[in-house]
């Protein structure tokens, strides 16, 4: 793989890799591994790139094995812990904004790996049949885990 073609293939879908990776993560150094393991992960695999899938489907499908195995790896419960970024000359409307963002993705992480997968998908607006490809999962399965997981993220937001 050229250098051009991944610098590209990395800035054209940093935003899928980093919603994947901030849901599997706890904090920011996590986060910062997890990334760095999925672009890893995307230079050694692209040529084996087939095209049966579009392109961003198949980098979904990467995050999500990395950011699983990982945690796998970890071996331990998950814990949930807000972000702490460093933010320089914010209104009171961007931290209001960003306190929902991070309660939002705490709740996300309570789920179940599976579930954090689905509902990522969802937010991110896939079709049901292109979670289904993603995933590896029945398609027919898919709307009834979404409304399952909305259901318990709406309860886990509103105590």
């Amino acid at each position: 793989m050229e250098n051009k073609a991944y610098k590209e293939l990395l800035n054209e879908n940093k935003l899928i890799i980093s919603k994947i990776c901030r849901a599997y993560s706890n904090d920011s150094a996590e986060f910062e591994d997890y990334f760095q393991e999925v672009a890893i992960q995307l230079w050694k695999a692209y040529n084996n790139y087939k095209g049966e899938a579009k392109i961003s489907t198949w980098v979904y499908r990467i995050s999500l094995n990395v950011c699983l195995t990982q945690v796998r790896k970890k071996n331990r419960q998950i814990v949930t812990s807000s972000l702490n970024l460093a933010y320089d000359h914010i209104s009171e409307e961007d931290i209001a904004g960003q306190d929902q963002l991070d309660k939002l993705y705490d709740a996300i992480r309570s789920l179940k790996k599976m579930d954090r997968a689905i509902i990522l998908l969802y937010l991110e607006e896939k079709k049901y049949k292109e979670m289904a490809e993603i995933l590896g999962i029945n398609i027919s399965n898919i709307g009834v885990k979404v409304n399952r997981i909305k259901k318990e993220l709406k309860e886990k937001l509103n105590g």
